[in-house]
């Protein structure tokens, strides 16, 4: 019993520093003013809106938060901006959701018959994920709160818990609108080579009805179209029944889309890390990662291919499972504990984001004490126009949209404030823009010059 125990004990270490090591990370790229109105803009508005009682209609897309993805989990997640309304709680529910996912890990592991430093290499094979720190990295993505409740759903099943596991699979459905797609993958797996059909089958209907329910009911009633996401497979067609209906009935389509170097190079970079214990006994659980795959490779659209973005995050735990399985047959390229944590630190150098804290987060250093002070000036919730990587530092009002040099304003007496960084323009904004809209607005009489310094400007809207 006390060596259980202190076994425990060192697996929350483990998570409890991996938790601060992410929510560290993804706040101080928050401070260094490398996050985005797209997408951690969006969801801190659209919470705090929630948390005020207020329709959360994002300005940065035009409609209700549920139109975008259907992820009712905004609503749950909005209780804690009740405390306290501040975005860094995203972070630190982004960390501790994926540094938790290493707790039903480490108990898949044990359940499997694994040795404890075979269990805990697992629990370092998952946390050394690559995609992991930079999924955490870039912004807040409600799917990551996914991760750890797909895997304590498969250990529900393994140990005959059918309630834990309903609860387990219910707030993934409220992710987001793909996510079921992957509760019925997991499900198809259960069947197939679990052997557990009644566990199969409640994800697997679940999943499919919540993923109609969520693309054809919610997003087109709170959005007036389909996922914003469609036009990535507008090959496919111009809706998901008319994708669905394609790839049965015209797969030549996908061939010239499925078979490219782009999507060659995305698998080797997503199984490099855990290549070593892929064997034909142990892939069987990546079928429950096929529909996240599939999405990915048959997107036109090139972030949904890499480990920077968060596309590949549902797959986290089915690779997770595939080393257990593997490990369970006595399969893998690698002997011990020391060789397969050597070889998820090897992986995690090569492919992690971390040197970004040394070069490219530290490009607007320059300017980061003027941001802060010019943002500081800002002291009501009135209406605010400025750059993609300052509009999440001021996200808690109902209307905030940022700059770019493609969609000048139509009316710049819309904004209570305009906040500009001519040094810096940011994403989607070009200096020679920036500097003419701080001129405009110098010769507005409608708008006084605050705040000035290091070429940051911020204009205030006469009264």
């Amino acid at each position: 019993m006390r060596k259980k125990l202190n076994q425990l004990g060192y697996l929350g270490w483990i998570i409890g520093m991996s938790a601060l090591i992410l929510f560290g990370c993804s706040s101080l790229r928050h401070e260094l003013f490398q996050s985005n109105a797209f997408d951690l803009g969006i969801f801190d508005q659209a919470v705090y809106l929630i948390s005020q009682g207020q329709p959360p209609i994002s300005s940065f897309i035009g409609f209700h938060i549920l139109g975008d993805h259907a992820a009712w989990i905004f609503y749950p997640l909005a209780l804690l901006y009740k405390i306290y309304p501040s975005v860094y709680w995203l972070f630190a529910v982004q960390a501790a959701a994926l540094a938790l996912g290493a707790l039903p890990t480490w108990h898949l592991a044990r359940q499997a018959g694994l040795k404890e430093n075979l269990a805990i290499a697992v629990v370092f094979v998952y946390l050394l994920q690559p995609l992991l720190f930079n999924a955490n990295l870039f912004d807040f993505h409600p799917e990551v709160i996914a991760v750890p409740l797909l895997l304590a759903a498969v250990l529900a099943a393994r140990l005959d818990r059918l309630g834990w596991f309903c609860l387990s699979i219910f707030p993934v459905l409220g992710c987001k609108e793909v996510l079921p797609l992957t509760v019925a993958g997991m499900g198809v797996w259960l069947v197939l080579f679990e052997k557990r059909r009644l566990y199969g089958a409640i994800a697997i209907c679940a999943g499919v009805a919540w993923f109609l329910i969520a693309t054809q009911v919610i997003i087109p009633y709170f959005n007036s179209a389909e996922a914003i996401a469609m036009v990535r497979y507008s090959y496919l067609g111009n809706s998901v029944l008319d994708i669905a209906k394609n790839i049965v009935l015209q797969p030549g389509l996908l061939v010239g889309r499925v078979f490219s170097l782009a999507n060659l190079e995305y698998l080797v970079l997503l199984l490099a890390p855990v290549i070593w214990a892929l064997s034909p006994q142990g892939i069987k659980p990546l079928v429950g990662a096929i529909p996240c795959l599939a999405l990915n490779i048959l997107a036109d659209y090139s972030p949904q291919k890499n480990l920077i973005h968060q596309y590949s995050v549902p797959a986290l735990p089915f690779l997770a499972l595939a080393v257990i399985s593997s490990l369970a047959a006595g399969r893998g390229w690698l002997p011990n504990k020391r060789a397969i944590i050597l070889w998820s630190l090897l992986a995690f150098l090569c492919l992690a984001k971390f040197p970004h804290f040394g070069g490219k987060y530290l490009k607007s250093l320059d300017t980061w004490q003027a941001t802060k002070q010019a943002i500081a000036q800002i002291q009501t919730k009135g209406s605010v126009y400025t750059t993609a990587e300052i509009c999440p530092h001021l996200s808690h009002r109902k209307l905030i949209t940022f700059t770019t040099s493609d969609s000048p304003p139509a009316d710049l007496n819309t904004y209570n404030y305009v906040l500009l960084n001519v040094r810096h323009p940011g994403w989607s904004n070009s200096q020679e823009f920036t500097a003419n809209l701080a001129n405009q607005l110098k010769n507005n009489q409608g708008f006084q010059l605050k705040y000035q310094r290091d070429d940051v400007y911020l204009f205030v809207k006469v009264a």
